[in-house]
């Protein structure tokens, strides 16, 4: 057998194992939260198939309330996706001013402060945060405002934008086009691949955020999935049925968004990657 043909084979075997090693977390959430309650935790092949730990869950640990499982999947609905959003579209904006408009003063220390802030995580400035923002509590204003910049966005726009030749941008002013003209035609259009990344990791993120929501909103009526889930561990701590469960359903939005948008997070990994 050929040198090369041997390197391929193995390379084969080690991108199966490390797909097995990813996937097999989510393997396991998924059967677990299927498995009969005896089972769970104690084999990783279904010993029964019920819908006992999602039952139990949907009604709010046997009290039938249901309505709080779909507010809280609206709230998270509701801030997750105007976030993501927002977002984006600030991101591109900033991000083509920082690149394609002619330089203007004070653009280093723009950028110096961007990068500067990334260097923190996010917890730091959660008081600061909540301080500044307090009169918005129990509000989605609040819960989306102070999340609706990411720094990691304007510079995923700003990398890009910078692999654009100027030509295509002077020859549609030379044509008169506006900057919102040109946003719109040519580098909105020009930025799917990366603005599927942007808007589905600042979703992921936002979707998959607990503290802020605890802190910003604590009233019952304006919980999230993730903060409606934390409240039941307790109440749950005997049954880890209903927890993997909750697993699964936190996760179905994410899957449905990625298969939606598969071809293009592809297209920008790709980018990403060069």
């Amino acid at each position: 057998m050929k040198k090369k043909v041997k390197i391929q084979i193995i390379s084969g075997i080690l991108i199966l194992i490390m797909l097995a090693v990813s996937l097999f977390p989510f393997y396991y959430m998924v059967v677990q939260s299927l498995q009969p309650w005896k089972q769970v935790d104690k084999s990783i092949i279904p010993r029964g198939i019920t819908l006992r730990s999602y039952e139990y869950l949907l009604n709010n640990g046997g009290s039938g309330n249901t309505f709080m499982w779909i507010r809280a999947l609206a709230n998270s609905l509701l801030v997750s996706l105007p976030t993501a959003i927002i977002s984006s579209l600030s991101g591109l904006l900033i991000g083509y001013a920082m690149v394609k408009i002619r330089k203007f003063r004070g653009q280093k220390f723009i950028m110096n402060t961007l990068l500067f802030q990334m260097f923190f995580p996010g917890i730091i400035l959660l008081v600061p945060k909540f301080m500044i923002t307090k009169s918005l509590a129990n509000t989605y204003a609040g819960m989306i405002l102070p999340m609706a910049i990411s720094t990691w966005a304007i510079f995923m726009y700003i990398n890009y934008f910078r692999t654009l030749p100027d030509a295509v941008f002077e020859a549609a002013k030379i044509d008169g086009a506006g900057p919102l003209r040109i946003i719109q035609k040519i580098a909105f259009p020009s930025t799917k691949s990366v603005t599927v990344i942007v808007f589905l990791s600042i979703f992921m993120q936002r979707w998959s955020e607990l503290m802020w929501d605890m802190l910003i909103s604590p009233d019952i009526s304006m919980q999230t999935l993730n903060v409606l889930i934390s409240n039941q561990f307790k109440p749950m701590g005997n049954y880890p049925g209903p927890m993997y469960a909750a697993s699964v359903i936190l996760t179905m939005p994410i899957i449905v968004l990625f298969l939606i948008f598969s071809r293009y997070f592809k297209e920008g990994i790709s980018f990403m990657l060069k």
